[in-house]
């Protein structure tokens, strides 16, 4: 069997789990419902971080799914080799039938017992793709959940009313045109 390259440093889910604690922790800004990302770089650098992570954890699957098949065929050579040197050795002892059934029999358990084995590696090398899967799902899932959750409150935020009587008047316009003030600042959201 052969051995995985090590990774150094975090796996994407760790990865992937600190920008979101990044982006959880962000500050509002004053008078705002936006956010201010201060370290936008150190968010992306772990994004990519983790993008360049992802194939190498399901590499490692493929990885144990090759050994699992390699080992179930290395099974199925040896069984067919005790079972062709269990059938030349019944040849020979013809006359011998208890040692034949009893080689027959152990050429059975071995092939079983490599059925057996050959099942279990499929079986956790299925349970390992799917843990993985299932965390990136999970993080996955929470960040859109916070990417959602930031769109909703952006969305109902409502804009304030604006008290005009205490608005500046303009110089040079007449002090009862409101459309005069109302065209000198305006709203870029509202309507015109």
């Amino acid at each position: 069997m052969s051995t995985f390259e090590v990774q150094e440093g975090p796996d994407s889910e760790t990865v992937i789990r600190r920008v979101v604690d990044i982006i959880e922790s962000t500050r509002t800004l004053p008078l705002s419902s936006s956010v201010k990302l201060d370290n936008r770089d150190e968010v992306v650098e772990l994004l990519e971080e983790a993008i360049a992570r992802l194939p190498e954890d399901l590499r490692q699957a493929r990885w144990m799914l090759k050994e699992r098949e390699e080992y179930l065929e290395k099974m199925r050579r040896e069984g067919e080799e005790i079972l062709e040197a269990a059938r030349l050795r019944a040849e020979r002892m013809v006359q011998r039938t208890e040692i034949v059934r009893e080689a027959n029999h152990t050429a059975r358990d071995i092939v079983e017992a490599a059925r057996d084995e050959a099942r279990r590696l499929r079986l956790e090398a299925e349970d390992y793709a799917d843990q993985k899967l299932a965390a990136f799902e999970i993080v996955l899932e929470r960040t859109i959940k916070t990417v959602a959750a930031g769109r909703q409150k952006l969305a109902a935020t409502p804009v304030p009313a604006v008290d005009r009587s205490s608005e500046p008047i303009i110089a040079g316009a007449d002090p009862t045109d409101a459309t005069v003030i109302s065209d000198a600042f305006f709203d870029q959201d509202e309507p015109r």
